[in-house]
């Protein structure tokens, strides 16, 4: 399988940027419970589960992760079984895909927590942690994803482009690349082999 290298739609790799904005009071809250003060890795944060219940990413410290920003009525929803198939493909070797509901993109995810996750069980089968719908541009943008926009930038600096932008993070909670939207899960298979032998 090719490996490719590419954020967004342009498909270069680019070197770190800048985080974009910082929250609005409204969303102050959220940023004290998500990060921790000069966050340094994926370990750093914390997020509400589908159920909601505030889980702490340390709890994947030692696992390589693909970190995704989904959505039900996107074009690219069909990833959900190249993504499903890497989780059963590699979970019992240390891996796991991370699923993450956003409708900021022409509001492409509009139903509730419970919703996507039915859709996502009886559509693709998906036993992969998902967890509540979130944003990731702008001044409400999870810190989660401020973070990894700013380890890895695209076409549009730090924001993410659009629905399925996939952040390959290492056993180390360091992000090893980004890629766009467009690339199918399964084109990065060799990428989270290496990450897995890396992290043996």
């Amino acid at each position: 399988m090719d490996d490719l290298i590419r954020t967004d739609l342009t498909g270069t790799d680019r070197a770190p940027v800048t985080a974009v904005g910082s929250p609005s009071p409204s969303h102050a809250g959220l940023v004290a419970d998500a990060a921790a003060p000069g966050s340094t890795s994926l370990f750093d944060f914390s997020a509400r589960d589908i159920h909601g219940t505030l889980r702490d990413l340390a709890d994947f410290r030692g696992t390589v992760t693909l970190v995704v920003n989904t959505a039900s009525r996107c074009h690219f929803r069909s990833q959900y079984e190249d993504l499903q198939v890497l989780q059963l493909a590699y979970g019992d070797r240390g891996f796991t895909v991370l699923g993450f509901p956003c409708d900021q993109f022409l509001n492409q995810e509009p139903g509730t927590d419970e919703e996507i996750e039915e859709f996502c069980r009886t559509s693709y089968d998906v036993t992969f942690p998902l967890f509540s719908k979130i944003e990731v541009n702008g001044r409400g943008a999870h810190p989660l994803f401020r973070w990894l926009a700013a380890q890895r930038g695209g076409i549009m600096g730090g924001r993410i482009a659009w629905n399925f932008t996939k952040f390959l993070v290492g056993a180390d909670g360091q992000v090893i690349r980004r890629y766009a939207p467009p690339i199918p899960p399964l084109r990065i298979a060799r990428r989270i082999e290496g990450a897995l032998s890396a992290g043996a």
